[in-house]
């Protein structure tokens, strides 16, 4: 039987076949062609070099540029893998297509990048008005793919750990104070009273679950049955769902609504349901399946929600504030109310206190009465 081939060479007939190795700064493919006396002996050798490729095993791994080695670390190490979530490879994309694809980096050699190529880099990113936060999730991006260079014998050092990422970093926590808002007594009052009014019994049960429990959207769209113990009187964060960019390769994506891990290993938590709440659930027929759903008990979407919060406070006449500022509201009433600050970022699934902090608003009277309890000293 006659071998199946597609290219003639110097009177000899081969099968040819190409594969991507790599990317240039322009997003331009990096074509190689392997060759082999019949399809599968070119397809054997195509597989073979893209494996080592990937390892750092084939002979001009040296010329390896940032951009090339960042493409196969994402695309052929950690796309569909089950070491990290779809929505953190979603954002380690984002991360590589804004700042790695087309910036004056990447076509740097991995095996020569330096500290001071990279500090270069973030200077003239600080001079073009990008912000410390957006040059810190950058590092941190890139700091876990020169981990990954560092295992695979690509460098010996990470230039990351060093750099000294500009910008004001006091202003940034100082913002995030100004920045957190929450509700009111008064507020949440008016918005429970339209909810019953207007029958939206869905969205009533759904905001007082987040007041009662500081649940992360994610965690709250998430939040099964199976999960909330009326007894008890207690939920617990087992997951998360989320709506999410799944990468079908490097060129075509799709939207699905995914569930997946909490957000980090302090999220797995179990918190106490006020008795309140627990007659409210108890007056729910079905108890089984997703506390908040669609008409086809499929997740709502999280955009679909914050939607309907924006018209909801709108017909409140109300001030706007995103859907995360009803946690807000829960972490700031446990620390007005008493309630110690290690406490309250447990209940919250904090992975540090400095975190819970930024809920911390006394009011003036209060200040008034801690200062007065000093006159026993003088």
């Amino acid at each position: 039987m006659a071998k199946k081939t597609n290219f003639e060479m110097n009177g000899k007939k081969y099968f040819r076949v190409t594969r991507t190795v790599g990317f240039k700064a322009d997003g331009t493919r990096i074509r190689k062609t392997f060759y082999g006396e019949c399809e599968r002996e070119a397809i054997e050798k195509a597989d073979e070099y893209i494996n080592k490729l990937k390892y750092g095993l084939v002979n001009d791994f040296e010329n390896i540029t940032i951009n090339d080695l960042m493409h196969a670390w994402l695309f052929d190490y950690l796309h569909n893998s089950s070491k990290i979530k779809p929505s953190t490879f979603q954002r380690y994309e984002g991360i590589y297509r804004n700042y790695v694809r087309d910036s004056s980096i990447a076509g740097n050699k991995v095996h020569s990048f330096n500290l001071m190529q990279l500090q270069n880099y973030y200077n003239d990113l600080y001079k073009k008005d990008y912000s410390y936060s957006q040059l810190k999730t950058l590092n941190s991006t890139l700091k876990t793919f020169f981990n990954w260079c560092i295992i695979n014998g690509y460098i010996l050092k990470n230039p990351c750990l060093n750099v000294n990422i500009k910008g004001n970093k006091s202003d940034i926590i100082k913002n995030k104070r100004r920045k957190v808002e929450i509700l009111s007594e008064e507020e949440i009052s008016i918005i429970k009273k339209y909810l019953l009014d207007t029958n939206n019994i869905q969205f009533y049960l759904l905001f007082l679950f987040d007041i009662a429990t500081g649940f992360r959207m994610g965690e709250l769209l998430a939040i099964d049955w199976k999960f909330v113990d009326l007894d008890k009187k207690e939920a617990t964060v087992d997951r998360s769902v989320k709506e999410v960019y799944v990468y079908d390769d490097d060129t075509h994506k799709h939207i699905e609504t995914v569930f997946q891990v909490p957000k980090t290993q302090n999220s797995y938590r179990t918190v106490p349901l006020p008795s309140n709440l627990v007659d409210e659930l108890a007056k729910v027929k079905k108890k089984n399946g997703l506390l908040f759903h669609d008409e086809n008990n499929n997740p709502l979407k999280g955009k679909n929600v914050s939607t309907e919060w924006t018209k909801i406070l709108k017909a409140c006449d109300l001030p706007h504030r995103k859907f995360h500022a009803i946690r807000h509201t829960y972490g700031s009433m446990l620390l007005k109310n008493g309630i110690d600050i290690q406490t309250v970022a447990e209940l919250m699934g904090h992975t540090a206190i400095s975190i819970t902090q930024i809920y911390m608003h006394s009011s003036k009277s209060q200040k008034d009465i801690a200062i007065d309890k000093l006159n026993s000293l003088f």
